[in-house]
């Protein structure tokens, strides 16, 4: 066996404490969960040992990480272990490469290649155990390749052993989900690390300031220093900064990110030359499961580069965040491998109490479209049934199915139809797949998979804002990343089925994936306005500043708007079958009605024609158009008609017999109560309330129209008068009304036929609050005492009996002098 200088030799790591139980467990347990924290060797030790027992003379291991790099790294680690190369018994699979062999017997694998494998291969042949390492990153294709891998051991496979591994584990949810697995903790090996806070400057630049700790830590500690920064751009400007900053001849700046080409991926990997430093300026990727041999001390920056999902512009944005407890504890922990070491912080002690204890998981912020897509391949129109800690969000699950509705992957049923299948063969996400699938059928899908290479992969092609740059650039890059990049494509388009004979419009391809994503120039140069109706811009001197219309393939949000950070030129004239034509009724500045027949895409208004002023049938269709394009937010609900509404909405809950009010429901049934109040009218906010409340009166059935004034009456009838009943109020028909006025009241009053007790708002004289209850008489005998002693002393020429319940009701004051 080899070992690293720098590294500790197997044996010396924390793991092999409670391997035998882990072993054991993993035999007699269909799923075992395994917390240890980083640097305790389970990355590398927990596959290793499960090999030389009966788990792995039964078939392959697979080891699941979070990312390329991590998978890479882990198995050349293990081979390095056996003295053997990568591609023996230890093997790894990315989406840019692969090495594995016919003797492989743990592979190392990226959690979206799991997930596309299960999908493919539900039984997972020749599979014996799973083992899902860094799970507490809650990737997606973590949560789902665990929740698919549990269903399978359910239903075909007994004999299949998960193995969930995690540094900061819930082990709560993972109980709940594995249903009860035994739960092993192994101890960390750490060494004590010092904590420096350095605060922070909001104005100063991140990278000067992160040079400036390194500089500190270079001169306080004797090793490498490992630096944490959001994303490559940091990187970048950080080790621009450091190489003016002189510092030392035996320090050596290196980067390490997932994008980074392999040879420096592995010299920041690799231990330092005797006598030499390095400064290791790292994205999040170092966080957990790397070997980084020689650090002494980390410099956090307290940042982390997340994906946010925006439901309402369909983009997924990189958003710079603080970092969360959890993973400021890993980065500080990254000190203390070797030796004693020091963690210096860019911000102040007190701010770490306001972190939040961890990142939330991606299920619930991401978009769904791959998990909608992953699926219905698997024959699931839901996630219900599937052991997922986290179900998705309703409404994001909900637009991603619609998302692929509109990309002819599911049916008018939700079913997946032939070219969703299609598009779930090919290792991307959806709307890429499309956009792919689509190229080879116009005989070009090599044009296609290009594309989707260069928006996978961050500044494969360069830089450029023009797309067909950036294509021409990539072609041109003999660089390893490019070859690996070109040879994934040639393998797409393959899957695809190739096309021959074809030149595809790169534009054209761009919007098949992305057509809200068409622009339009306007204003000043460089100022767009997208189809989804948002704006978005790109540098006035850009080339692409000049084109009149845009395929837009990637947007990134910022303080001054959306930032188009890669385009195509596309002419409007091939856009033809994506244009929508209807008629429209507008208002002029004049006042007049005029009908106006437009083309668009999507917000987007390419061609307008006046057809003239409009007759009472054409307005009355040209509303209908309004209402079935837009739904119900363009009428004026007034006081009298949302009473009504609520009130029916109050009955429709006890009681299905009831008209549904919900919009949902008053869509189904409008040509019932709301095609009739067109016929007088120029425009849906002419609709008056009254018309409103009589429309949905004729949806009350003929026999419940006396039902209505005493199941859900409007007002609360009391001795002295009548107080409005607010249907439509949080928990339940709710009435304001003064305490006074209530006095003699025995009963406390009810609806719906004596099931629903009416929410009192008891207020002052003064129309303050005073109490809610849902039990007057329990108030009168109980809080009121103390009621009366407040209300006494702040208003005392009004009456406050002793006995509310036997007094007379008023509104008015005791007459002076008594």
């Amino acid at each position: 066996m080899t070992t690293t200088p720098g590294r500790p030799a197997a044996s010396d790591l924390p793991i092999h404490e409670v391997l035998d139980r882990l072993i054991a467990a993993v035999r007699d347990h269909p799923a075992v969960v395994l917390g240890a924290p980083p640097g305790a060797g389970k990355t590398t030790g927990v596959p290793l040992a499960l090999l030389d027992s009966e788990i792995g003379r039964a078939g392959t291991i697979l080891v699941l990480e979070p990312r390329r790099l991590a998978a890479r790294a882990a198995a050349e680690r293990m081979a390095d272990m056996r003295g053997e190369p990568v591609g023996e018994t230890v093997g790894y699979r990315t989406r840019l490469q692969s090495r594995v062999g016919p003797k492989t017997r743990i592979e190392v694998i990226t959690e979206g290649i799991f997930t596309r494998r299960i999908i493919a291969d539900p039984g997972l042949e020749g599979v014996s155990a799973v083992l899902f390492d860094e799970f507490h990153e809650r990737s997606l294709d973590a949560d789902l390749g665990l929740a698919l891998a549990r269903q399978t051991q359910e239903l075909l496979r007994p004999d299949l052993k998960l193995v969930v591994m995690s540094a900061t584990l819930n082990v709560a949810s993972m109980v709940r989900v594995l249903d009860g697995p035994p739960v092993i903790e192994a101890e960390g090996r750490a060494f004590p690390v010092e904590t420096v806070h350095l605060g922070s400057t909001p104005s100063e630049r991140l990278e000067v300031a992160v040079a400036r700790a390194v500089r500190r830590a270079l001169g306080e500690t004797g090793g490498s220093v490992l630096v944490f920064l959001p994303g490559q751009s940091e990187i970048h400007r950080t080790g621009r900064a450091l190489s003016e900053a002189k510092l030392p001849s035996n320090v050596e700046v290196v980067a390490l990110y997932g994008g980074l080409e392999r040879a420096a991926q592995d010299r920041a990997l690799s231990a330092p030359p005797p006598g030499q430093r390095r400064v290791i300026l790292a994205s999040a990727v170092a966080e957990t499961s790397l070997t980084l041999p020689g650090i002494t001390a980390v410099v956090d920056s307290g940042l982390s580069r997340v994906p946010r999902f925006d439901p309402a512009s369909g983009l997924t944005r990189l958003a710079t965040v603080r970092v969360s407890r959890a993973s400021a504890d890993q980065r500080r922990g990254r000190a203390g491998r070797v030796g004693p070491g020091t963690c210096y912080r860019l911000w102040d002690e007190e701010q770490s109490r306001g972190l939040i204890p961890e990142q939330p998981a991606e299920i619930l912020e991401a978009d769904l479209t791959g998990l909608a897509l992953d699926l219905a391949r698997w024959g699931a129109r839901s996630a219900e049934g599937l052991a997922l800690i986290d179900p998705p969000p309703a409404g994001a699950f909900a637009e991603a199915r619609a998302v692929l509705t509109r990309l002819g992957a599911l049916d008018d049923r939700g079913d997946l139809t032939p070219h969703g299948r299609r598009m779930a063969e090919l290792p991307m996400s959806p709307r890429l797949a499309h956009m792919v699938a689509v190229a080879s059928d116009r005989g070009d899908a090599l044009t296609g998979a290009r594309i989707a290479a260069i928006l996978g992969e961050p500044g494969l092609g360069g830089t450029s804002t023009d797309l067909r740059d950036r294509l021409e650039a990539l072609d041109r890059d003999r660089s390893p990343r490019a070859r690996d990049a070109l040879k994934l494509a040639d393998r797409w388009a393959r899957l695809a089925g190739g096309g021959k004979g074809g030149e595809v419009d790169a534009g054209l391809l761009v919007v098949e994936a992305f057509p809200e994503r068409v622009a339009r120039a306007r204003g000043k140069p460089g100022e767009v306005r997208l189809a989804s109706g948002r704006g978005a811009f790109l540098e006035p001197t850009d080339a692409l500043a000049g084109s009149p219309w845009l395929a837009v393939a990637e947007l990134s949000g910022g303080i001054s708007g959306d930032r188009i950070r890669l385009a195509c030129p596309v002419e409007i004239a091939a856009l033809g079958h994506r244009m929508i034509e209807e008629e429209r009724m507008v208002r002029t500045p004049s006042g007049r009605m005029e009908v106006r027949r437009l083309k668009r895409i999507g917000e987007l208004v390419v061609e307008e024609v006046s057809l003239g002023a409009p007759d009472k049938a054409q307005i009355a269709d040209l509303l209908k158009g309004e209402i079935e394009r837009d739904g119900l937010k363009g009428l004026r609900w007034g006081e009298r008609a949302s009473a009504l509404r609520a009130r029916l909405a109050f009955l429709r809950g006890l009681d299905d017999g009831w008209p549904d009010v919900s919009d949902e429901g008053l869509l189904a049934a409008r040509e019932v109560w709301l095609w009739p109040l067109l016929a007088s009218v120029q425009g849906l906010e002419g609709i008056a309330d009254g018309a409103l409340e009589t429309g949905l009166r004729t949806l009350i059935p003929w026999d419940r129209q006396r039902d209505l004034d005493r199941l859900a009456p409007a007002r609360l009838e009391t001795p002295l008068g009548s107080t409005a009943i607010d249907y439509a109020a949080e928990g339940g028909p709710r009435v304001d009304i003064r305490v006074q006025e209530l006095f003699g009241v025995k009963t406390h009053p009810t609806v719906g036929e004596g099931r629903v007790p009416l929410t009192l708002a008891l207020l002052s004289p003064a129309r303050r609050p005073v109490q809610v209850t849902k039990d007057l008489p329990g108030f009168w005998k109980g809080s009121w005492a103390a009621v009366r002693a407040e209300m006494r002393g702040r208003y005392p020429r009004h009456p406050w009996p002793e006995d509310p319940a036997a007094a007379l009701p008023t509104t008015r004051v005791k007459p002076r002098g008594t």
